[in-house]
């Protein structure tokens, strides 16, 4: 699975805002849902498979923590739309400027 992929899902992107601020275990990042442990750690593997975040054993727990490389990859398509958005929205400006100085 891709990164935009597994950004699609809300509940992976709420884990993915908890990560943002610290690194967690799987049951920590648990406690704070309404789902249960299984599911998170699915969650969690998709995320892992995406490359946005990394596992990392501490004895026999795991701890998750944020990938910034692998959101490249979504940036970048992202930013392609950006550019060619961009120079429209620089000419939307331009006449609507246009349009208010004939008025």
């Amino acid at each position: 699975m891709n990164a935009l992929d597994a950004l699609g899902n809300p509940t992976r992107r709420e884990i993915l805002e908890l990560l943002n601020d610290e690194p967690l275990s799987v049951n920590e990042i648990a406690a704070r849902f309404d789902v249960s442990r299984p599911a998170i750690s699915r969650h969690l593997r998709v995320l892992t498979e995406a490359e946005l975040v990394a596992r990392t054993p501490h004895g026999v727990r795991n701890v998750y923590a944020i990938r910034p490389e692998g959101f490249e990859s979504a940036r970048a398509y992202l930013e392609r739309f950006w550019d060619d958005a961009l120079p429209r929205f620089k000419l939307v400006a331009e006449n609507l400027t246009e349009n208010l100085e004939d008025t």
